[in-house]
């Protein structure tokens, strides 16, 4: 029997991958502050914050997917060995392109310790993940609903506690083994939670789009305030730890995935499209910072105005990066690296 496909998830997919390109032209221009004028950082930090919820939702989107399967150890092995690939693959791409293109210091063998381009983070982040998926399959099956809930109280106390504390500039001793000492795995598990639990909930969904807006205007606000203060872009506020994005994200991934009863209709052709984007996803987030190192070599934050830079790079990123992936995916031996 064919599983029918969940497009309130495809939807948060998309829409996380066309955010994640927000973040990083929005936050090419916040960091310009000082450079740039207010009503153009203002406009910046808008889009910056708002579009935060993507990364936690593509870990809840993984989280609802996977962690809820039962599935053989040779399955989780293939997932593991295609994403040991990626990382590599992506590393010496990016390796290349900063040694001989952009003209940085690269040195290939600290790709063991971190990515030779940023945004590859997300790779080092879901690796162990994988890593532990099938025991987490396993334990969360076997768990009732007084101990989901449990776990989830544990890891938010924890999410608070360590995001505090680096306020202080100092870090917890210990962590917990379930989720390490970053952000990542609750977000992931969180997915898993609200898909298994979504009939349950009862509160309509604009308290959660509402709780989503209430959460980012404060972190907005904050975000303008204390980089008036610093007289730097305080980015501190917009840090996936903090508990305000936690909430704000999970609030919108609950929101979307509430739509229609959770079983959203689109049109055929909508459908089409959305089932050729959605692989494309994971290689669009991989290949965009080829094209957008090049708008950051020749274009100053200062060159062009923010209001007409932001909506119309992020378009251009994603045609180009979008098109190049679906190219890509055409050639046989590269299809498995984006």
């Amino acid at each position: 029997m064919t599983k029918t496909k969940n497009y309130n998830i495809e939807i948060l997919r998309a829409l996380s991958c066309v955010l994640v390109l927000a973040i990083h032209v929005s936050n090419y221009y916040c960091r310009g502050y000082g450079e740039i004028t207010d009503g153009e950082f203002l406009f910046s930090v808008i889009i910056d914050t708002f579009a935060r919820l993507s990364v936690p939702c593509f870990f809840m989107v993984s989280g609802a997917l996977l962690l809820g399967r039962d599935e053989k150890l040779p399955h989780h092995a293939a997932r593991i060995k295609r994403f040991f690939v990626i990382l590599i693959f992506w590393n010496l791409v990016y390796y290349f392109h900063n040694i001989f293109y952009m003209g940085t210091e690269a040195h290939l063998w600290k790709l063991i310790y971190e990515p030779m381009e940023a945004h590859l983070w997300y790779l080092y982040a879901m690796i162990p993940i994988y890593l532990v998926l099938p025991f987490f399959q396993i334990m969360f099956r076997g768990m009732n609903v007084k101990l989901d809930r449990a776990f989830m109280a544990l890891s938010l106390a924890m999410i608070f506690i360590m995001y505090l504390s680096t306020f202080a500039s100092e870090e917890l001793y210990f962590d917990l083994p379930l989720i390490g000492d970053r952000s990542y795995a609750v977000y992931f598990v969180a997915g898993y939670m609200v898909q298994k639990y979504r009939k349950r909930i009862r509160q309509p969904g604009w308290m959660f789009l509402m709780l989503f807006l209430i959460t980012n205007m404060v972190n907005i606000i904050g975000t303008i305030a204390l980089s008036h203060q610093t007289g730097d872009f305080f980015e501190r506020l917009l840090e996936y730890g903090n508990p305000l994005i936690f909430g704000g994200s999970v609030a919108f991934f609950i929101w979307i995935l509430q739509m229609q009863d959770g079983s959203i209709a689109l049109s055929e052709r909508t459908k089409r499209f959305m089932d050729v984007f959605g692989p494309c996803t994971l290689g669009i987030y991989l290949i965009h910072i080829l094209f957008l190192d090049n708008y950051k070599k020749y274009v100053d934050v200062i060159r062009l105005s923010a209001w007409i830079a932001i909506p119309v790079v992020v378009l251009g990123l994603l045609l180009l990066s979008y098109a190049s992936v679906y190219l890509i995916r055409k050639i046989p031996y590269l299809r498995n690296v984006v």
